[in-house]
């Protein structure tokens, strides 16, 4: 394999994400359902805004937040998303790039307006999403460029971006343009209502395409349409190369062929909100692999980014990623 410019390539949805922590008469009032996403209109996220209190705007998307993660980590990330040419777009790009990662993708003149996600937070932690997806479902084939998928080691896509067949067209072409020049290609199942919307593509492109799977329990399950992990976890250990699966406070399980690791969760202090969980999850994961770290090396990375975001409003995290793993003993060098 050649050498890489960058250690992942991440392509999803590029988003604005607007927190705010909400009671719980408000996610009643509104009709909002926790431990989801759900995609609204853009008079639906017009009349959710108007109503958040006050919180904070910053950039976000799944696949996005992952490789700021994976910038945290110290390793070297660019993505790919598409936002429209206004303000909120620009916010995104300013933030994205500040945050250490490589994005330069067109952005979309003359359509919708950037996307946008509005996450309320109540007390017990369990976030209420809700996606206006605007110009970030215009992602087409022609946005994926062979030059930049084959500079990197691993190609990170998000099951979010799934709900338009160019954008599935889009997976196809970074994959193929992937594994043509010997990289690796990660795919994250992101929600189970994605799952149940995409169950037959997420399988055919598992199958034939994807190296690296990542999926909560219940994502998992959904998938293979089983109520049983164990069957669950022996289906998609046939399917692919690498499955990591987390299960929140019991950590996270990694297989590969006949290897399995089980990596336990990290204690915190306090949970205050698992937005962005996964994400992080992902983001240490994919440092790891990229790395040439061993599977229960990968999950711990995993397990410490995922451990930092959920102690804090926000996808993102607050500390460097790097500084916690080295004090966690693990290293991050070349």
């Amino acid at each position: 394999m050649s050498a890489t410019r960058f250690d992942v390539l991440g392509v999803g949805n590029a988003i604005v994400d607007v927190l705010a922590r909400v009671d719980e008469a408000f996610v009643q009032t509104h009709g909002l359902v926790k431990d989801a996403m759900l995609l609204i209109d853009e008079e639906r996220a017009d009349a959710l805004y108007a109503a958040f209190p006050p919180g904070e705007e910053i950039s976000g998307g799944s696949a996005a937040n992952t490789l700021a993660g994976v910038a945290s980590f110290g390793a070297r990330g660019a993505y790919i998303g598409k936002v429209a040419d206004d303000q909120l777009g620009g916010t995104f790009a300013r933030d994205l790039r500040a945050a250490g990662v490589h994005f330069d993708t067109a952005p979309l003149s003359g359509g919708p307006s950037t996307a946008r996600c509005l996450i309320a937070v109540p007390p017990d932690a369990r976030r209420a999403m809700n996606t206006y997806l605007g110009a970030s479902t215009l992602l087409d084939p022609e946005d994926i460029h062979r030059e930049l998928v084959s500079s990197a080691t691993i190609v990170f896509l998000e099951g979010y971006l799934f709900d338009r067949e160019e954008a599935k067209a889009a997976y196809v072409r970074a994959s193929e343009f992937a594994h043509a020049a010997d990289r690796a290609v990660a795919l994250t199942l992101s929600d189970v209502f994605c799952v149940e919307r995409h169950r037959a593509s997420f399988r055919q492109l598992v199958a034939h395409h994807v190296d690296v799977l990542f999926a909560n329990e219940a994502e998992l399950k959904s998938l293979y349409e089983t109520d049983s992990f164990d069957e669950a976890l022996a289906a998609v250990r046939a399917e692919t190369r690498i499955a990591a699966v987390t299960r929140s406070e019991k950590g996270a399980v990694v297989v590969s062929g006949a290897d399995e690791a089980h990596v336990p969760a990290v204690k915190i202090e306090r949970l205050v909100d698992t937005t962005g969980a996964g994400d992080q999850f992902a983001a240490g994961f994919l440092t790891g692999f990229a790395l040439g770290r061993d599977l229960e090396t990968c999950g711990r990375l995993g397990v410490i980014a995922a451990g930092e975001v959920i102690t804090h409003i926000g996808a993102r995290p607050h500390a460097s990623l790097k500084d916690l793993a080295v004090r966690a003993g693990l290293s991050l060098e070349r």
